[in-house]
């Protein structure tokens, strides 16, 4: 199972101090760090995990300017409603559908509903 560096983490720090990113970027693209392979989270769950429950939508934004996209894995952030979401990457939401599919997250051709997120999140994480 791949592990993201600490190394990549610490990149992010560094691009903070040259203030690119703000501390709750960072925070973002932290706690998206943990997501491993295979799994995803939604934007709520990110929001709820750094304490700012009500910061979905932030959450989106600084996934937006993450400048490690694969390194710091947000194609792994989803939308509670189950639509995919948003990628910067190169590719866009249909390189982001394919890197999940290629993770296990996703089946090939299958849109993940809601309802599967959400279980998903109580079987794996109790939330």
């Amino acid at each position: 199972m791949a592990r993201f560096s600490p190394a990549a983490l610490r990149d992010a720090a560094s691009i903070q101090k040259r203030e690119v990113l703000s501390a709750f970027s960072i925070s973002v693209l932290r706690e998206t760090a943990r997501i491993p392979r295979g799994e995803t989270r939604t934007y709520k769950q990110i929001a709820e995990a750094i304490g700012r429950p009500r910061a979905c939508r932030a959450v989106g934004t600084a996934l937006g300017k993450n400048p490690f996209p694969l390194k710091i894995p947000c194609h792994r952030v989803v939308r509670s409603d189950g639509k995919i979401g948003g990628y910067s990457g190169k590719g866009g939401e249909k390189a982001k559908r394919l890197l999940l599919e290629n993770e296990g997250a996703l089946l090939p051709g299958k849109k993940r509903d809601a309802r599967s997120a959400k279980q998903h999140a109580k079987r794996f994480h109790g939330r």
